[in-house]
């Protein structure tokens, strides 16, 4: 499998051009259209627990995908495919392991490369969940202006390509939570203030943009006083 490992991958997709309109789902959907996907789900979950890994960890897996392993087998594809990664993360499995099962169980064969020493990350978040309670004051305050960063991480972040560098107003304080920038590499939690953000969308996707306000929220490290 091809990896991207660039912080802002295919995922980042918010106020791409060349998507055209985004269809209308049907309200009576199953959860599982096919039977394999409802495995991919499971497997995927599975992985978070044998591999010690959280989410965030989680989300950056399937955020490093390429276009190709991103899109073409759909939602539950790109679990099954960030699953793969979170257990190569881990020398769970090695890689090119699913290429050569899957072509012993068509009859061919591959030899499957030998598996690492499995490990777990030296790394234990003090809660469960995401939400955590901290004595830092907030450094911003509803009804202020605020600009998010422009920022080049070198690895996962939760901060929107399109956001960066462009100014909204505070909206609502949300609890505290940790920071998946580093709780997705096993750091630390940084749990710190989030806050959801009001942006006009013309900031944002210049001046012959549909008028309207997008609300997203951003954590205290994403941002900055806007002068």
């Amino acid at each position: 499998m091809t990896v991207i490992h660039a912080a802002s991958g295919v995922a980042d997709l918010g106020g791409a051009d060349g998507w055209g309109t985004a269809p209308v789902l049907d309200p009576n959907e199953p959860v599982f259209k096919e039977e394999w996907e409802g495995r991919a789900f499971a497997m995927s979950l599975l992985s978070m627990r044998i591999s010690g890994a959280n989410l965030d960890a989680f989300r950056h897996a399937m955020n490093r995908l390429d276009s190709e392993h991103y899109f073409d087998d759909g939602y539950y594809g790109r679990w099954l495919y960030g699953a793969e990664n979170l257990l190569m993360d881990s020398d769970i499995i090695a890689p090119g392991t699913v290429e050569a099962r899957a072509t012993n169980m068509t009859g061919g064969h591959a030899e499957e490369p030998a598996a690492p020493e499995p490990h777990k990350p030296d790394y234990a978040p003090t809660a469960a969940g995401s939400i955590r309670v901290i004595d830092a004051p907030q450094r911003f305050r509803v009804g202020q202006r605020v600009r998010a960063k422009i920022m080049h991480a070198p690895g996962h972040t939760r901060l929107q390509k399109y956001t960066q560098g462009h100014v909204g107003t505070v909206a609502i304080v949300e609890p505290a939570q940790v920071l998946p920038d580093t709780h997705a590499h096993f750091i630390a939690e940084n749990a710190q203030w989030v806050y959801t953000v009001r942006f006009d969308s013309r900031e944002l996707f210049g001046p012959s943009a549909e008028q309207f306000s997008l609300n997203t929220d951003l954590y205290e490290d994403y941002m900055e006083e806007a002068s």
